[in-house]
């Protein structure tokens, strides 16, 4: 068994009132529970509309049939359509992990730590890690594909914990909490999110609303990995709580899927505690999607 785990797809082997923003709906003030039934408009332009919202329990059997329990959170952009698999989980709020690396990098971009994904480069510390992907220079780019953490976290010490804090708190991001420190806080630390406000941040990257400047968010969604399923193109960031301590225990991925003319924002978690359950993530979130006939 290695020592670590990694939480980029394909490297390893074999609660719910969602308002997350669409086109021509205004921006949210709060996010709350499907169980409350009330629903809010969510971030956007300045005209409003309201999304439909469902609970389908059926697709608990996907996490059920890879041996472990989640997830899933998927809102279909054409239909004003948020699917939710409970409406418990699906807003409880948990560490992002590597999921983090997406704000990470549009900080990093934004603040002029790293100026160009392609031609800046991190050094190799030099130190041996058992993942042999990590073992090496990298740029942004190269870093988000193999989600190297050594590099990320050289990138938080950059950008420093006044400006984290300052950006953390513009992108409105979770609990919007550093605490434990700057480059442990997304890892062990105390940031929080849940998968409703994880669709909630992508979407508004998908359509460059963040307040930052709209290069810095064509690079990010430029550099995001990129998984074909069928005609489909999913782009999409893993994350796995205890990776770099060699102790999984909960796996993320969220991002969102091309499919012709349709788009799908999803964020979904699972109880990763073994290699199967970590690799098995991306078939999970195709079957979901499969099941919303988002592709």
């Amino acid at each position: 068994m290695p020592l670590f785990y990694h939480d980029a797809i394909g490297i390893l082997p074999p609660p719910f009132n969602p308002t997350i923003g669409a086109p021509l709906i205004h921006r949210r003030h709060a996010l709350g529970l499907l169980a409350a039934a009330s629903f809010l408009p969510a971030r956007g332009l300045a005209k409003v509309s309201y999304q439909r919202s469902e609970v389908r329990n059926n697709l608990a059997r996907r996490f059920f049939e890879a041996g472990t329990v989640g997830t899933f959170v998927g809102y279909k952009v054409d239909d004003y359509l948020i699917i939710a698999s409970d409406k418990d989980r699906s807003g409880q709020p948990q560490l992002p992990a590597s999921t983090f690396k997406i704000p990470n990098s549009l900080i990093a971009l934004e603040t002029g730590v790293v100026e160009d994904p392609d031609k800046d480069v991190f050094k190799w510390d030099g130190v041996t890690r058992s993942i042999e992907a990590w073992n090496k220079d990298h740029t942004l780019r190269s870093a988000i594909a193999a989600s190297v953490v050594p590099v990320y976290q050289e990138i938080a010490l950059r950008i420093g914990p006044e400006r984290m804090q300052k950006f953390v708190d513009l992108l409105e991001y979770g609990n919007r909490d550093i605490g434990g420190g700057i480059d442990q806080f997304w890892l062990t630390g105390n940031l929080r999110i849940d998968p409703v406000q994880q669709v909630d941040f992508v979407d508004r990257l998908r359509r460059g609303v963040l307040p930052l400047s709209k290069r810095s968010q064509e690079l990010v969604r430029d550099i995001l990995p990129v998984t074909k399923a069928g005609n489909a193109t999913i782009r999409s960031k893993s994350g796995l709580v205890g990776a770099e301590r060699g102790q999984p225990s909960l796996g993320w991925l969220v991002g969102w899927v091309e499919a012709g003319i349709q788009q799908t924002v999803f964020a979904m978690n699972m109880d990763c505690k073994g290699p199967a359950q970590i690799a098995a993530r991306m078939n999970v979130v195709q079957q979901c999607l499969t099941d919303i006939v988002a592709i």
